[in-house]
Formats: structure tokens, sequence, C-alpha cells
């Protein structure tokens, strides 16, 4: 049975272990999209580099996850990046994750974001996964959309169980310990 960690868990576990570093131990919110530490969860942020897709690239015709053509994302880095319209970018967090082998953790977009059209794919991050996490952010709307640097982007929620048999880490997952933007592996 999974169980949903409170703010005090959140704070213990990244202090004493290491789970989220840098870690804001309070919500940061004047001037900015809030990001840190909340009742039930920890807002990340996005660091200020940027794939940026773009079709018009090279000679793409289909987006395929086992052959990815690198040259359909545009290198970018910046305070803020403007996603083209019905279009997506990938970023990376700021924080950097160690989740415990008895963790497990769902990200879901904020909602400041998703109410002007844009969507953080929901993520989960495995038992004993560690990293900068790398996210997909999608622009639905028909207009160019900002997104800033170094501010929120997308809520972490943490669940305690029971340790899994087989961890990410056991079966050397293949984003484990990633370090920058990563692209599709198969």
């Amino acid at each position: 049975m999974l169980s949903i960690k409170p703010d005090h868990w959140i704070r213990k576990m990244a202090l004493e272990h290491g789970m989220i570093e840098p870690f804001v131990d309070r919500q940061v919110r004047d001037g900015v999209i809030s990001y840190g530490l909340s009742s039930y969860g920890y807002d990340i942020r996005i660091a200020d580099e940027f794939r940026i897709f773009t079709p018009g690239l090279g000679d793409l015709t289909v987006v395929d996850p086992k052959h990815f053509d690198e040259r359909a994302m545009v290198r970018f880095t910046g305070p803020v990046c403007v996603i083209p319209p019905n279009s997506f970018i990938l970023a990376r967090t700021v924080e950097y994750f160690r989740i415990p082998r008895n963790v497990l953790t769902i990200c879901v977009g904020k909602s400041s974001y998703a109410r002007c059209g844009l969507v953080v794919n929901v993520t989960p991050f495995e038992p004993e996964w560690e990293g900068y996490v790398t996210l997909e952010i999608s622009n639905t709307t028909p207009l160019p959309a900002k997104v800033y640097a170094n501010e929120g982007i997308a809520q972490v929620l943490f669940f305690e169980g029971e340790p899994p048999e087989v961890s990410y880490a056991d079966r050397k997952g293949k984003y484990q310990r990633q370090t920058g933007i990563t692209l599709p592996r198969l």
C-alpha cells in the first residue's frame, strides 16, 4: 500500500538523505511561478537549457522514439524559452533527485502553466532512480508560449510503500543518473 508523504517527511529525506539537491525548504512565490517545498510535494524548477522541437529542420517525416532524429531539436540557453505553437520542448530540472528504494514519485504540471495551454507530461521517478529530470512541455495552443527558467514548472508527489523486488537501479534503467537533457533511448 502506498501512502503520500507530507512536507516534514520530504524535508527530512532531502536534508538527511540528499533526496533533492538543491533543496528549498519553503515555497518561493514573490514575482515567480512558485517552487520549493509544499504541503504534500515539492515544486521543481527547470534549468535555463532547452531543446526546442523544430520539425522543419532536416528531412524529418515522422517522430520515432526508436530512432529519434536529433536534428529536429534546436539547443537554446536563456532565462525564457518560447515554445512554438502546437509544439514542445525538452528541459531538465534544476534539482537532482535520489529516490529511495521504497519511494515512487509522480510529477505533474503546475496549474499556472496548464491554464495557459502548456502541459507537462506526467512522469514517475521510480524507486532508486537518480538524476536530473528531463521534462517534456507541450504547447497545445496556436500561439507561441513562454516558460521561465529557474521558476516552478511541475510538482513532485512522493509515495512510500514496500520496496519492490527489482528497482530502477537494479535493472540498470536507461535514464539512470542522467545529467542533461536526455533524448529518447532504446
